[in-house]
């Protein structure tokens, strides 16, 4: 199927997010829409598959205008979108979600179990996704719940299949996987769009990369294009897309895990006896896909979540179980995953969340009052220094960009004297100008002779920055190894292997 989007705009009040976009996509093309976040590319998917609706341009399906009141006008028009987090029921089946909403049924209007299934396995045969259709989809690993959301895409009759952010959560296994099946599904004429910020994965796949930039077409190139070209396209400067790292003298270990146990939100063991040191001068990157105890690893260091059993000391001070504002006076500097749950207060200024972590102590209070002047020279001198984009000192965190959130946050982390650094997930959701800030703040603590930790999901990230890499699966560690290990090596661990 072609497909044209013909200057497409979409406006949220004064805000545009798209401007005049035009794009084609041609049959069996893989064609990326490349862009920072907040670029406006799922506001542009989200118009192309019906869930929002432009103020001006339109939409042409083989030659032939059309307009979605509903995604599923769109889904009757062959277009599938799968989605960066998944439309799935954890409880039901394989062949329940798949035809979920379109159930094929007989006597008594009960679903046809035997047609369901046969549907999907000839699916499967034809496009190389190999998946139990009575498999329970919640126990399937993350790369696979994905092939089910592309079998739902495709068992509609999708001839334009849109992927958001599709490598998000995978191994670099089900990466490789993923992009057999993006060439095949292409080879039998299905069109693709594919929208990621991931340079490697765009060139490797793509037939044409389009690179949008604050809501515009920046130009349309050719995967042969290199990583330092399209990172200037989508950030509008060059950037640095390595971490220098001068080597540095190890001290003792700043963190220590000591047969660590905690559970998750269920009470069931999430953390099985983990033991790792981090040493001061370097960075240890803890490696696995989200779901492997990471969070809650991280959660329990930051006195965030009770440790059953074990010990975690900071600079060798037992720090287990202590509360969160004792671990960070201890000397622990947290970056948490969420920065909006955990990091931010969303509805207070820049200045306020610059001194959250030491509200009450000298400079920033005197006998219980608030120097408000020392928190407002504080604001202005790390606005400054770490290049936080803002209105000004007084605007709430919550009308800043991802990128300058984070920003926020690091910069209130780094600005007091630590013993260890721990960061989890540190540029999840950034473009490639804001990560390449914060590895640079990250290693800049290293070589102060921190202690660092790094939890992250991104096995770029990991490979880049880590000096050791633990690698975490099922709630243990299943290897640690340093940097020079090949990234296959580092996903088998990540999937379990050895």
């Amino acid at each position: 199927m072609r497909v044209e989007l013909r200057n497409i705009t979409k406006r949220f009040g004064s805000f545009t997010a798209n401007d005049s976009i035009s794009l084609t996509v041609e049959p069996g093309q893989i064609h990326c829409l490349l862009g920072e976040n907040g670029a406006g590319k799922s506001t542009l998917m989200n118009v192309l598959f019906g869930l929002l609706h432009p103020d001006d341009g339109e939409i042409l399906l083989d030659g032939e205008r059309v307009s979605f009141a509903n995604s599923g006008e769109a889904v009757r028009h062959g277009i599938g979108m799968v989605h960066q987090h998944f439309m799935l029921v954890p409880v039901f089946s394989v062949a329940e979600n798949v035809v979920l909403g379109f159930e094929p049924t007989k006597s008594l209007n009960r679903l046809d179990h035997e047609t369901a299934r046969r549907e999907i396995r000839d699916l499967s045969a034809k496009y190389g996704l190999d998946v139990d259709p009575d498999a329970i989809v919640e126990s399937l690993p993350v790369g696979v719940q994905q092939r089910v959301e592309i079998l739902k895409a495709l068992s509609h009759d999708a001839r334009l299949l849109i992927l958001d952010e599709p490598t998000a959560v995978l191994t670099p296994q089900e990466i490789e996987a993923l992009i057999d099946i993006m060439r095949a599904l292409a080879a039998a004429g299905t069109s693709i769009l594919f929208i990621t910020h991931k340079l490697k994965e765009v060139r490797a796949v793509a037939d044409v990369i389009t690179v949008i930039r604050q809501g515009r077409v920046i130009d349309s190139v050719s995967p042969e294009t290199s990583e330092s070209d399209l990172a200037a396209l989508m950030v509008g400067r060059s950037v640095s897309l390595t971490v220098a790292k001068e080597p540095v003298e190890l001290g003792e270990g700043s963190l220590e895990l000591r047969d660590v146990v905690v559970r998750d939100d269920r009470g069931l063991v999430a953390v099985n006896g983990v033991s790792l040191t981090v040493r001061a001068g370097e960075i240890v990157a803890l490696a696995g896909v989200q779901g492997n105890g990471q969070t809650e690893l991280a959660e329990a260091i930051a006195g965030m979540r009770p440790v059953e059993s074990g010990q975690i000391l900071l600079g060798g001070r037992d720090i287990t179980n202590n509360s969160p504002r004792e671990i960070l006076d201890a000397g622990l500097g947290h970056v948490p995953e969420d920065r909006h749950r955990d990091g931010l207060v969303l509805s207070m200024s820049v200045a306020d969340n610059l001194v959250l972590n030491t509200p009450r102590r000298a400079p920033f209070a005197r006998r219980g009052t608030r120097q408000l002047a020392a928190v407002n020279d504080n604001a202005r001198d790390l606005v400054q220094r770490f290049d936080i984009r803002t209105t000004g000192i007084d605007a709430t965190a919550g009308s800043l960009s991802g990128g300058n959130q984070q920003k926020v946050i690091v910069a209130r982390e780094l600005s007091r004297p630590l013993v260890a650094f721990m960061a989890s997930q540190p540029t999840r959701g950034l473009d490639v100008g804001s990560i390449e800030y914060v590895h640079r703040q990250i290693v800049a603590e290293r070589n102060a002779g921190r202690g660092v930790l790094i939890i992250s999901s991104e096995l770029d990230e990991v490979l880049a920055l880590g000096d050791r890499i633990a690698v975490m699966y099922a709630g243990r560690i299943t290897g640690l190894v340093d940097s020079s290990t090949s990234r296959e090596e580092i996903g088998l661990l990540m999937a379990g292997g050895s």
